[in-house]
């Protein structure tokens, strides 16, 4: 098992990497929760798969299971009436702030729990239990929780650090290699942000076919130190952390454009490589820097581009909540394992998406 500290200021906790913890969940809860009530909020996919098993293992460690929230499975759940309804269970079920939520899923369910975790009773305890690669890699790490609005992805939000994350590996088995696969845009990523040497391992060896327990702890372990450094450094956004949405501006519009019917990471891997090459034609990076990331990428069975018109995706990028007035911050690659934020206007980000595409 690897464990990872995240020193933010707000919570200091620990992210638990490896295989098998799920059956060693309640003692691990119950060591940073101490002996109050809890509530498992979960989805329609993953309940059934590992909700009476983490149940189970969270009373057998002393733990007063109080019930379980589901919400049915995917994006389009991610709305303030689902998270409402996720409110009124908690209460309902008279969860105080001596109480935690457990969130088992992936993405979308770490940002339901969470959001309602920071919401009710102002801020109750939530663990994270990642069930998929993206939840372990990127969105379970770092407090970022949020539901959608019609104007875009992730507009309603609060930053809510967790008390705990636990990631065991054994769960991607039952993800299935679509779904993998799309996740693995998130760790290309992370490798393009800080990690050269992950990213030329990759390419070599794409995630999507080594999936051995080992591999996936020591990949899983690496994207959490990266994003662990960059939350440290900047707990709510304000300089380096906005790093992180490297391939998010244009993959958030392709995502909302499309009506979320491509995966979140395929959307992160086509941005990525949109912005890669047009920061390439702009003179920002070399043309080899775009193409290790376009490879990476593509090596993995992810899209490199778009056929969705600019002018789709400058209507939902300019909701986009990096918007200053008549800009964005844009993250561009000046090289692999460097980036920064670009301050452009919608006019340059125009160019900019169009050289790309």
């Amino acid at each position: 098992m690897e464990q990872i500290h995240v020193a933010t200021s707000s919570r200091p906790y620990d992210v638990l990497v490896g295989a098998g913890l799920l059956d060693h969940i309640g003692e691990l809860v119950r060591d940073v929760t101490k002996l109050g009530r809890c509530c498992v909020v979960t989805e329609t996919n993953v309940g059934p798969l590992y909700a009476d098993r983490v149940e189970a293992a969270l009373g057998a460690a002393g733990l007063d299971v109080v019930g379980r929230i589901t919400f049915p499975a995917g994006e389009a759940s991610k709305t303030l009436a689902t998270l409402g309804g996720i409110l009124e269970d908690l209460a309902e079920r008279e969860l105080t702030r001596d109480d935690v939520v457990v969130a088992l899923g992936g993405g979308v369910t770490g940002d339901m729990g969470g959001l309602a975790a920071a919401l009710y009773l102002r801020g109750i305890k939530v663990v994270q239990v990642p069930t998929s690669l993206l939840a372990m890699v990127d969105s379970s790490v770092g407090g970022k929780t949020a539901v959608d609005l019609t104007a875009g992805k992730n507009l309603v939000g609060a930053f809510w650090q967790p008390s705990l994350v636990v990631a065991d590996v054994d769960a991607l088995a039952t993800v299935p290699p679509e779904l993998f696969r799309d996740s693995c845009g998130e760790v290309v990523k992370h490798a393009v942000l800080a990690d050269a040497d992950l990213l030329d391992t990759l390419t070599a060896h794409p995630l999507t076919e080594s999936r051995g327990a080992a591999t996936l702890v020591d990949v899983v372990a690496r994207n959490v130190r990266i994003k662990r450094d960059v939350v440290v450094a900047d707990e709510r956004e304000g300089g380096l952390r906005q790093t992180l949405n490297l391939g998010h501006t244009v993959g958030h519009a392709i995502e909302s454009a499309s009506d979320f019917s491509l995966g979140h990471g395929s959307c992160v891997a086509a941005g990525l490589c949109v912005i890669a090459r047009g920061s390439a034609a702009l003179g920002w990076c070399s043309v080899q820097t775009a193409g290790r990331i376009e490879r990476c990428v593509a090596a993995h069975g992810l899209p490199t581009s778009t056929e969705l018109p600019t002018d789709l995706l400058m209507r939902y990028a300019a909701h986009d909540k990096k918007r200053h007035g008549a800009a964005v911050n844009v993250v561009v690659p000046r090289e692999v394992g460097r980036c920064e934020v670009r301050c452009v206007g919608l006019d340059d980000l125009r160019r900019l998406i169009d050289l790309g595409r």
